[in-house]
């Protein structure tokens, strides 16, 4: 039987493999499931790293919406800030838009943010911490160019139609 030619679909005897068979088999096994372990832990923490940016890219874009209003524009900045934001905050900055528009524009009010650094500060899943310094200048109609003033804020994200939006904002010191 040794000579027997093994043809496809012939049942082959088990009992008669030796045991280093056997046992190269199983090392088979345990690097095939460890090899596709990592694989899984890889796609899982290049998921949460993308997460991450996700969040970190909202705060620092929430905030430069916030801190960048030339008068001249007004109507395209408060849109990018509704735009950024979602929940409550989005609601109040809304329903105080048109009053924002009228007194920047009566006070030629020029303001330019500039983050200077974002961190994630915490990460729930759909929502997270960011933490975001940055500098802010502003003008005003008769009062010269002030010099940068910097603010640490907190910046609360929350997913909203699938991307990262602002929800809160709080100034810390």
């Amino acid at each position: 039987m040794a000579d027997e030619p093994v043809e496809i679909g012939d049942v082959v005897d088990d009992s008669a493999a030796s045991p280093r068979t056997r046992a190269l088999a199983a090392v088979l096994a345990v690097l095939v499931a460890l090899n596709l372990w990592a694989v899984w832990n890889n796609v899982s923490a290049r998921r949460s790293d993308d997460r991450r940016d996700q969040m970190i890219e909202a705060g620092r874009a929430g905030l430069l919406a916030l801190t960048s209003i030339d008068h001249e524009r007004v109507d395209q900045d408060v849109q990018r800030i509704l735009d950024a934001s979602t929940g409550s905050f989005r609601d109040d900055f809304a329903e105080r838009a048109e009053p924002f528009k009228d007194a920047a524009r009566r006070a030629q009010s020029k303001s330019a943010g500039a983050v200077t650094q974002a961190a994630l500060e915490s990460d729930d899943g759909d929502s997270g911490g960011v933490l975001v310094a940055l500098t802010v200048m502003t003008s005003n109609r008769g009062v010269p160019e002030q010099y940068p003033k910097a603010w640490r804020t907190r910046v609360t994200v929350t997913k909203d139609d699938g991307a990262f939006k602002v929800a809160a904002v709080e100034f810390v010191q």
